[in-house]
Parts: structure tokens; sequence; C-alpha cells
């Protein structure tokens, strides 16, 4: 059940009322940030009922504030066709009318912050219903870039929509109905082009160990396929600063390719779980 305070309801009602074109400009949103450690918490929305909390959970963070995450939040136009193009397929990955919410983390270059590996992302609302086998689905893009599915993990209360990343910056929260065999083919073609980017030296490996859980994905042996992307995801732990690079800096003059092989694994293993449990 929508547990949104009546505040929020007004504020919702108010910006789709002002959206009578496509074009309508975003509405920013209050956001409170509260980070220590490897750790940082966002509220997204009026104090003490947010729309959303965004929480954050770095392997290993070094100059992590709420000054050097960079956090900014807004609702949107269901029917921006700027931000229609940037989704995977318009017509079945689409924002809820209840969460129209657009979360940039864009850390300021000068601001210090670097992490190794990878960062844990959760987007928890209580404007969404949870149920098993829900469609909802953690969507990440660079700056105004394609969005792409990095999920692996949605999990009640009422919705947290989890995923894993070696960067930022934007993030949607969508109901994405594709099929799941389309999201997988997406999600290995995602892992294959990144690893081409890998030294020479190190791409053997990684690739047959994608072939193989490709292999047992068309055979429809779910487990095999499992074990395969847990291998991967552990070897690119194993190979993070010996071999692999694995650090991303605000500076942007990093390449984390251990963090983004380990989130490309995770997420792909969520969907060939998804497709084990709920089919097509």
């Amino acid at each position: 059940m929508n547990r949104l305070s009546w505040l929020s309801r007004l504020m919702l009602a108010a910006f789709f009322l002002m959206a009578t074109t496509a074009t309508v400009m975003a509405q920013t949103l209050p956001v409170r940030v509260t980070a220590a450690g490897n750790t940082a918490t966002v509220e997204v929305g009026t104090l003490g009922q947010p729309l959303a909390e965004v929480n954050l959970t770095f392997d290993d963070a070094s100059g992590l504030s709420a000054a050097s995450l960079g956090v900014s939040a807004q609702l949107v136009s269901l029917s921006d066709p700027a931000l229609l193009a940037r989704l995977p397929d318009p017509l079945h990955t689409q924002l809820d009318s209840a969460l129209p919410l657009l979360i940039t983390i864009e850390p300021p270059a000068l601001g210090g912050l670097a992490f190794d590996r990878t960062v844990r992302v959760e987007v928890h609302t209580h404007a969404l219903a949870y149920t098993a086998g829900s469609s909802y689905r953690l969507l990440k893009a660079p700056l105004n870039g394609a969005f792409r599915d990095i999920t692996d993990e949605v999990a009640p209360g009422s919705v947290r929509a989890r995923g894993t990343t070696g960067g930022f910056s934007q993030f949607l929260v969508v109901a994405d109905v594709r099929s799941s065999s389309t999201v997988i083919a997406e999600k290995i073609g995602w892992l294959r082009a990144r690893i081409a980017t890998l030294p020479a030296t190190e791409r053997t490996s990684f690739d047959s160990q994608l072939d193989a859980a490709e292999t047992a994905v068309a055979s429809g042996a779910y487990a095999n396929a499992i074990a395969a992307l847990d291998s991967l995801r552990a070897h690119a732990a194993a190979r993070a600063g010996n071999g692999l690079t694995e650090q991303w800096r605000a500076t942007r003059d990093g390449d984390n390719q251990a963090g983004d092989l380990m989130a490309g694994a995770a997420t792909l293993k969520f969907s060939v779980a998804f497709l084990r449990d709920y089919g097509e």
C-alpha cells in the first residue's frame, strides 16, 4: 500500500499538474546526505517522510563526505522525450508515476572521493509496492547518457532496488517488462565489450567464464550459469590491483576494470536467477 505522506502526494500532484508538455522543466527536490567510513545515506524529499532513501556501501572509500558525493535529485516528466530516449526500451522500461525520480551522484572533480572495486547502491522507497517477482529495476547511466540495468536484488520494504557499480552517476527505478532473455543478452553484450578493453593477457580467462555462462543459459542449465558468473566475479576480485585496475576517482582519470566486471557479473547473475524462477 502506498505510504507516501500527504505532503509528498501534494508535491507529486502539483508537479504533474504543471507537466502539460513533454518539455516540462524537472523539479529539484531537497536532499540530506550523511556519510561516514564506507557508507553514505541520502534522504530525498520532505524531512521525516522522504520520497526515497539512497544507501551507498563502498568496498573501500577514501575522501567520502556529504560534499564529495555531489548528490542531487529531481522529479521528471514521464513523457520527456530526452529522458525516454535514454531508456533501454521506452515501451517496456517505464517510470512509475508514483516515483518519477532521477537521482544524480556526480562527485566534484576536486572533492577528493575515490573508491576501490565496487559500491552497492540501494534505492529504498515506500512509494512503490513490492511483490514477489517484481519488475522494478535499478538503472544507471553516465551523466545524460544511456541507462542500463544494474539490478542485483529487489527486496521488500516497500521496494528496495539494489545494484552494484564500479562508478557513477545517474539512477532511476523503473518497471522493466522486457523478456528475461533480452535483458540477459544485453548484459552479456555489455560484459563482452568491457572484457575487450582489458589487457590482452587478462581477456582469455574472463571470456571463457562468460562463454560458459552464456552456453549454460542457452541450455537451461541455470545452476551452471550462476556458478560460472560466481567464478568470473571471484576472478575479477582476485585480479583487482594485480593485472586489473581497481579504482574509481572523482578526477575521472582512472579505469575501474575489476569493479565493472564484478558489478556486471552480479547483475547478470540476478537476471539468470530471475529467468530460472519466473521465466520470460
